[in-house]
């Protein structure tokens, strides 16, 4: 059994790290309320956005298929996977469970025949990735737990411009939506080429004022094939800035859990190196009175 000043050191450190969990555990706490609101006031804008998306699709007709980000080309070849992680750890299976994810589509599209080129948000990701000799076609860090949109524009140009150059020939991006402080899921999208239903999606459904705006006597200037051009750059923008969004909340919500469990854990640990030290003093104790027992026998 360990010595009660053993005892005593275990408690200290236990002591002195639930100190910081618990501290970690308050600041991301305090950090997710703010995360949660930017969700909250980016999602009109983005619906917003795929109104307006719909509209002009709809008055261009069928030449907007001649656009780059919305052709689907029957030689894709080459597929590419945007990995959004974060530039921490202590964050549960936060950064695991999205490469994890990321592997398991690499091994389903090399299985189909197609090549695979990665690009990575967030320093765990690219540290994994380079540790198994990965090539990176794109890697963005320092901005994973407070996302700006100039952050998600950097990424959306390079996707963007590997797309339209043909380096890839499909983009699918891998982060964790934001459900919940306790719940965080993997999700999957397809960005480019930007699917159709992205344009046609609601159609059966309550039109809002603005499509119906979009759908009356209006002039466009210029014509609705290139204000559309412009608007599918920023709709991507767009969506992986939500992406970028979701994924913060979602790695603050793990950590927040992670930590308030490793405090949990270590107050288990304190009771029992208690217990124990408690233990080890009563055999000290108890020694010590049978060796003062002892040494009277001997002087009778």
């Amino acid at each position: 059994m360990a010595s009660q000043q053993d005892l005593k050191r275990r408690i200290r450190s236990v002591r002195n790290t639930r100190k910081i969990t618990k501290a970690m555990e308050l600041v991301a706490g305090a950090r997710l309320r703010r995360a949660e609101a930017r969700i909250k006031a980016m999602r009109p804008y983005a619906e917003r956005m795929r109104e307006l998306m719909i509209g002009t699709a709809r008055a261009a007709g069928p030449s907007s298929a001649r656009l780059p980000l919305l052709q689907a080309r029957e030689d894709a070849s080459t597929t590419g996977l945007l990995a959004v992680t974060g530039d921490r750890g202590l964050a549960g299976p936060f950064n695991s469970q999205i490469l994890r994810r990321a592997f398991a589509l690499e091994r389903e599209f090399r299985g189909a025949g197609q090549d695979v080129r990665w690009l990575v948000v967030g320093k765990k990701g690219r540290s994994t990735l380079t540790f198994r000799r990965y090539e990176l076609a794109g890697d963005w860090v320092g901005f994973t737990d407070r996302p700006a949109y100039s952050d998600a524009a950097a990424v959306a140009h390079r996707v963007v411009e590997l797309f339209v150059e043909r380096g890839i020939d499909r983009l699918v991006v891998v982060y964790n939506r934001y459900y919940s402080p306790l719940t965080q899921k993997v999700e999957t999208i397809d960005l480019l080429p930007i699917p159709r239903s992205a344009l046609e999606e609601g159609e059966e459904q309550d039109k809002t004022p603005l499509e119906i705006a979009l759908e009356g006597d209006i002039i466009y200037e210029p014509e609705p094939e290139e204000i559309l051009e412009r608007l599918l750059p920023a709709y991507v923008e767009t969506t992986v800035y939500r992406a970028l969004l979701e994924s913060a909340a979602s790695e603050l919500g793990a950590r927040m859990t992670a930590m308030r469990n490793a405090s949990k854990n270590a107050n288990e640990l304190i009771d029992r190196l208690t217990l124990d030290m408690n233990r080890a003093r009563q055999a000290e104790i108890t020694q010590e009175i049978l060796e003062v027992v002892a040494g009277a026998d001997a002087l009778e």
